[in-house]
């Protein structure tokens, strides 16, 4: 047996798809398993995970998560995660707890600064501190500042579990995989409900490290252009002090199948005060027989997820949205996350008397396509978008790599072949052999995996508007009675407690303890911008941009409309009419053919919106995009049914237009917990900026008020709304309106260029006029509420009026901000989930917005008091890690296609290669001066006359909020 680093080589492959040479090794000595992934890809990238199976719902494995980044042997820091956050030019650093794995991924396209994050890692996973103060301040503790007041619960995970279980299909996800595994480990949320939260002691805390985070329960992969040698020394100098130990019984164990179908019912918070009859969800859901290595399988039944609900046109997709039994359909079809796969399938927005026919409907669909199989075209376009996103191999910013290790590893962690997930070219093969053999080949696969599957439930969520009183009082009088038990000895020992836990807190790493971390230095920085290519030329008269970039044989082509043509009633109208383009139907094929049609020729077509504010301009840029990509062959076809779409979308169709206002109001309805801090902070930057006024518009609360109020309109008078829909595209599609962006490589752009200029010489050639928008409102502090048991919230003004100038250093000292005073202050001791600061240099806007906030007023303290940190200076050592941070950003990596918009987008707003280079010099030559600059800038916000306040989240706490400013301090509005 050959042995390097400790590690021995069990098998050698080609990936030929991803041009990888694959190792994959076993540590003899602590019997932990390496996959070494080579190949040019310079985003190199690694991952260490471990099978963490829940044993109940305290969220154990989601606390450790976080406690074991809260520092380690060789990096005694209280946050090495938050330093290298600060101070790398990472391209990607998180980790994430999933049913029963956890895994820890990194990468960065600079050598010396990826092997600084592994080493970080592997020391943080392996060897961490995990004091019971760990548990307290990421898990859970009962907090008390005096004898008088009554105790609270306080802890990261504790709040971001409640923000998450104000999620109604966060809480369905829960629902549906406890209800369909009862007997193993997938029962539970390793997530952590917050009511059973408090039930987890500190020596299970250590035990659960002790047991699953040994190097025989972990799997390791590293991915790129790196010295494969180096990985294994790195791996190896942290393994070595392990001794291989039997770990079989960490593997989460086949379920049993169900004797006969069942049905679950769960109740969710709603509002009191609203009409609920109409919130129900209802999914029915399968749980498949193991097939373990069969890939075969497993594409197969991707190919048939996707057939059934891949798009609007899907049969199974278009049955329950033309039923009317609710507003969207829900469940993502097949799924491989799990050690068996799942099928889920139903609608939100349902009334209760229709639970029963969303469930028939469902299986009826499916008995009837089972029996008369599916139309070829529909499977013709299901096998090539599948196999179009398989050869592109399009992670968008998710680093290539860690889509591999995942990929992998979603059979490694159930002791199958970790490979063969990588090697898609085979199964896809045999699927399409299958199919062209047998046309009921898939139909089969409904009747063996689905109607034949007795491992079946329906979940259903009702509606429930007392449900969050309830578990607040219940968790008030819990407290209550714990408080009530102890004497007083016992509660001092609490408040003590509490004030140690702060004052660790508060206190900052020495600089040699920081000086442990191993970190980049100012000299590692590129002191240069890297250009994109792009020439500007014309084609049939119309403003065409192109990045001579390769791009494996694929066009990249975005076909822009300027709204600021359009009247301002009409924006909202924009990204439903973008929609129509490819989701309602042309003069010659209605929606389900036109979208087969795309399916199979190209790797997509679908609108996108662009909105920002123009450096040196007042007016916005906002633009509607027709996006599509296809293989060069295939280029002719795309550009055809984007001529068809623009010029012969039909779209008269009041009942497809319906279904669509409902699925956008039920789309922007669900987003509303899970992304609130961005809702609140658009909806703050509306009242300051036109391009967020217009982003609120199409996009925020403001939108979701339109979508109700045009659900009516469209019912009751569509000839109105149809007129608004025409005027948006006799105004929108015209040459004299329009850009075209390409990316591709110069030899095919020969080719593509005229073919490109046929399609926009068909376009009217009709005069437009940019309109003037009247945005500007009066400002005003706002509360939005929704049924949530947590806050996000958004304060903010403008620094240009008080007199800040513009300068690069900015980006600096928001990213400093970000990771220093604001982490510390809001999540570490106000127990948010994570708090966030935006600055726009082209307008002069600052805002600051929390995410899963137990706290509303206090927050708002720590944002005034940003300019009284600012001014107490900063660090040569807290100055360079800000710069590199800032750095990383403006050079984050990118694939092909993102950088040819990126390009685009950096000519739309006026940002030039030479602006750019200033900003990045003034980053570089940052100083503690310009940190002191801005908090002078600062110190006036909090008292300015526009400074304002947006809240979203609970009507509780916002009542309070008013009650203690002694008036009507927030404009309350209900949103949910």
């Amino acid at each position: 047996m050959s042995v390097k680093h400790g590690f021995e080589l069990l098998r050698e492959e080609e990936i030929e798809e991803r041009n990888t040479t694959a190792r994959l090794y076993r540590h003899v000595k602590s019997g932990a398993e390496l996959l070494s992934l080579e190949n040019d890809d310079e985003n190199k990238s690694f991952a260490i995970a471990f099978r963490t199976p829940p044993e109940d719902s305290t969220g154990l494995p989601h606390i450790m998560e976080h406690s074991v980044l809260g520092g380690s042997k060789k990096y005694p820091l209280k946050e090495p995660f938050v330093e290298l956050v600060k101070g790398s030019l990472k391209t990607f650093l998180n980790a994430f707890t999933s049913a029963d794995r956890t895994t820890y991924p990194v990468a960065s396209t600079n050598e010396q600064d990826f092997y600084n994050l592994v080493d970080v890692y592997l020391d943080a996973v392996l060897n961490p501190l995990i004091t019971p103060n760990h548990l307290a301040q990421e898990g859970w503790h009962l907090e008390l500042e005096n004898l008088e007041d009554p105790l609270i619960y306080k802890g990261v995970v504790f709040n971001e579990m409640k923000g998450a279980y104000s999620s109604p299909e966060g809480v369905l996800y829960r629902q549906i995989k406890g209800s369909m595994f009862p007997e193993n480990a997938y029962r539970h949320d390793s997530g952590g409900d917050p009511e059973v939260m408090p039930n987890l002691t500190y020596e299970q805390f250590r035990s659960f490290h002790e047991t699953y985070y040994h190097p025989a329960n972990s799997r390791i992969v590293f991915y790129g252009d790196d010295d494969p040698d180096k990985r294994l020394a790195m791996a190896d100098s942290y393994l070595q002090a392990f001794e291989a130990v039997d770990v079989s019984d960490t593997a989460v164990p086949i379920h049993p199948p169900f004797e006969k179908p069942q049905r679950f019912t769960f109740p969710y918070s709603v509002e009191a005060d609203g009409e609920n009859s109409e919130k129900h969800y209802v999914t029915v859901n399968w749980v498949l027989p193991p097939n373990d290595d069969d890939l075969v399988l497993r594409r197969a039944l991707s190919v048939l997820s996707v057939t059934l609900l891949g798009t609007p046109g899907s049969p199974l997709r278009k049955a329950l949205v033309d039923s009317g039994l609710g507003d969207d359909v829900i469940g993502g079809g097949y799924s491989g996350r799990l050690r068996q796969g799942t099928f889920s399938v139903g609608m939100k927005g349902v009334k209760a008397e229709n639970i029963e026919a969303v469930e028939r409907l469902v299986l009826y669909t499916l008995r009837k396509l089972a029996d008369g199989g599916f139309e070829p075209e529909a499977v013709e376009a299901a096998v090539n978008s599948i196999e179009f996103s398989l050869r592109e191999n399009n992670t968008g910013a998710f680093p290539r790599g860690l889509s591999l290790m995942f990929g992998a590893m979603s059979t490694w962690f159930y002791d199958q072949d970790p490979l063969a997930p990588l090697k898609f070219e085979g199964p896809l093969t045999a699927v399409k052999e299958a199919i062209v053999n047998d046309s009921m080949y898939l139909p089969g696969l409904i009747h063996t995996y689905l109607l034949k599957n007795n491992h079946r439930g329906t979940v259903i969520l009702e509606p429930d508007p007392t449900l969050q009183q309830r578990q607040e009082t219940a968790e008030q009088e819990k407290l209550a009675a714990i408080k009530a038990r102890l004497n007083e000895a016992q509660l001092n020992d609490i408040i003590r407690q509490t004030r140690e836990l702060k004052a660790l807190q508060e206190k900052p790493d020495s600089p040699e303890t920081i000086a442990m971390l191993p970190r980049l230095m100012l000299d590692d920085l590129d002191k240069e911008n890297k250009p994109i290519p792009t020439k500007q030329t014309k084609a049939a008269g119309v403003q065409t941009f192109y990045h001579d970039l390769f791009t494996n044989g694929i066009v990249y082509l975005e076909l822009g409309m300027n709204m600021h043509a359009l009247p301002a009633d009409l924006l909202p109208y924009v990204k439903l009419f973008g929609r129509a383009l490819v989701e309602i139907g042309t003069e010659t094929q209605d929606f389900v053919q036109l979208q087969q049609r795309i399916g199979r020729s190209t790797g997509g077509i679908y609108p996108t919106t662009f909105l920002s504010a123009k450096r040196g301009e007042a007016d916005a840029a906002a633009w509607l995009f027709l996006r599509g990509k296809a293989a060069m062959s295939q280029a002719q076809e795309m550009l055809d049914i984007m001529r068809d779409v623009l010029l012969t979308v039909k779209l008269d169709n009041q009942e497809r237009f319906r279904q669509m206002v409902l699925r956008a109001k039920a789309s922007v309805e669900s987003g509303l917990a899970p992304s609130g801090h961005a809702v609140a902070n658009r909806r703050l930057r509306s009242y300051f900026t036109e391009s967020s006024w217009v982003a609120e518009q199409m996009n925020g609360i403001e939108y979701l008020f339109f979508l109700r109020r045009l659900a009516e309109q469209v019912e009751a008078d569509w000839p109105s709304v149809l007129a608004k829909l025409e005027a948006v595209r006799s105004i929108l599609v015209s040459r004299q309106n329009m850009l075209a962006n390409v990316t591709l490589d110069d030899e095919n752009w020969q080719l593509f260029q005229p073919q490109l200029a046929n399609l926009l010489a068909q376009m009217p050639d009709v005069p437009v006029e940019m309109a003037v928008w009247d945005w500007q409102r009066p400002f005003q502090n706002e509360g939005l509420t929704i049924p949530a048991k947590v806050n996000y919230v958004a304060k903010g003004g403008n620094l240009y009026d008080l007199g800040y100038q513009e300068h690069g250093s900015v980006a600096a000292i928001v990213n400093y901000l970000r990771t220093s005073y604001l982490w510390e202050k809001i999540r570490v001791q106000g127990g948010a989930y994570g708090t966030m600061v935006g600055f726009s240099n082209y307008t002069g806007i600052l805002s600051y917005y929390s995410y899963r906030d137990p706290n509303l007023l206090q927050t708002l303290d720590v944002y005034d008091n940003v300019a009284q940190f600012l001014q107490r200076g900063i660090s040569d050592d807290d100055l360079t890690k800000s710069i590199i941070g800032a750095i990383s950003a403006i050079d984050r990596y990118q694939l092909p296609d993102a950088k040819g918009r990126t390009a685009m987008n950096r000519l739309l707003i006026n940002s030039s290669d030479e602006y750019r280079q200033q900003m990045r010099d003034e980053i570089l030559g940052a100083t503690a001066a310009d940190f002191v600059r801005f908090g002078e800038a600062v110190a006036a916000l909090p008292n300015a006359e526009n400074t304002i306040v947006t809240v979203l989240g609970s009507a509780e706490a916002m009542k309070k909020a008013n009650e203690q400013k002694q008036g009507d301090w927030l404009t309350i509005t209900k949103v949910l």
